[in-house]
């Protein structure tokens, strides 16, 4: 009696630990990013080894559970960091900076998750973005991020990409169309600057099909405060509304894109702040480019992208080229070369490189490796 007790128990053990194994996954995956770079900032030449110039050094660890019926629980977190130093990226508060959600996904309905999320404008967006919106060498990040640091926006709002607090539902996947819709509850930072945002709401489409790629969003963000060095009070950031388009389409082995974004800001309350600094202006954002795939290993990327304010001379251009190289399946060598021209009052930058004075220019080049696992 007692073996045949051990006998089942052993047996139901067994089927137990199989169908764990079945119905559950837990992926480690990452990207380890590095590069060498040269820099003429305004006439002063310099030579450094950074990180992410291709895709965003990371790893992370993505999960998934089958409820049964179509459903399944699923989650991810991913860090980011910097390779060259073996720093956190971007803020060294937070462990999981790029990517911590959790969530449940059903075959038809599609997937509802809560955490700090991508926005559905960033995946309307991504597409249309020949160097997949990088967040240190594409220059359509360079053109968002220098809300931060031109003076007629500093109390305007961009799109951040990631949402922290926030809610997304992703439909399926419906003859080619996939639906987007976001909530995010106010949230504060400590970096890179001490900000307080308000809630957010995005929502997007896209198509791909026949070759052709089309994207919209939208999102409305409520006004937040950020701390800025030199003032003697925390800024009032505006509420603003942004309105983003994206298109690509492949002809051979070409693919055309281009993407054009408005960002309304409110207007600011007479005497405030922002109103006395004259910080508050609306501002667009337009890029055109094309990927091109001259062979099964080798990629060629270019992208020209304009950043426009409202109501002053504050206009910045840029143009970048990119080769990239396969060695294998997980493992790249690319190389960018970048110029940026600022006229009027702009002081547009690479993200991650000092601010240049108002109307001078950057020129970059640099040499890179990507490994993934």
């Amino acid at each position: 009696m007692r073996l045949i007790w051990q006998g089942m128990c052993g047996a139901t053990m067994v089927l137990a630990t199989g169908c764990a194994t079945a119905q559950s996954s837990v992926t480690l995956y990452g990207v380890v990013d590095v590069f060498v770079q040269y820099l003429d900032n305004g006439g002063k030449h310099s030579f450094s080894e950074r990180s992410g110039g291709n895709t965003g050094s990371m790893f992370g660890l993505r999960g998934r559970e089958d409820l049964g019926n179509g459903l399944k629980a699923i989650f991810d977190v991913e860090n980011g960091f910097n390779v060259n130093n073996g720093s956190f990226f971007v803020d060294s508060s937070a462990l999981f900076y790029r990517q911590a959600w959790v969530g449940l996904s059903h075959d038809r309905y599609g997937s509802l998750t809560f955490g700090r999320q991508y926005q559905p404008t960033f995946w309307a967006l991504y597409p249309s973005d020949p160097f997949r919106a990088d967040e240190v060498l594409s220059p359509l990040a360079a053109m968002a991020l220098a809300q931060g640091t031109d003076r007629n926006t500093i109390a305007s709002q961009y799109q951040p990409g990631r949402v922290s607090n926030s809610m997304v539902y992703t439909s399926p996947s419906v003859g080619g169309f996939k639906f987007y819709g976001m909530y995010g509850f106010a949230a504060s930072s400590t970096q890179p600057v001490v900000a307080t945002t308000g809630n957010f709401l995005d929502v997007a489409a896209t198509y791909t099909g026949y070759g052709f790629y089309a994207g919209i969003g939208y999102s409305n963000q409520h006004s937040g405060t950020e701390v800025v060095p030199g003032l003697p009070v925390p800024l009032g950031l505006l509420g603003a509304e942004h309105f983003t388009a994206a298109l690509a389409y492949r002809i051979g082995i070409v693919n055309l894109q281009a993407n054009y974004s408005y960002n309304r800001s409110k207007d600011p309350a007479a005497h405030s702040l922002a109103a006395i600094l004259g910080a508050a202006h609306s501002y667009s954002i337009a890029e055109a480019g094309a990927t091109i795939q001259v062979s099964a290993a080798d990629t060629i990327e270019i992208a020209g992208v304009e950043r426009n304010v409202r109501g002053v001379h504050d206009n910045a251009v840029g143009v970048e080229l990119g080769a990239d190289h396969s060695l294998s399946k997980r493992t790249a060598l690319y190389a960018r070369v970048g110029y940026l021209k600022n006229n009027g009052s702009s002081s547009t930058s690479w993200p991650g490189i000092a601010a240049v004075p108002p109307g001078s220019k950057q020129v970059l080049a640099v040499l890179g490796m990507t490994h993934r696992f």
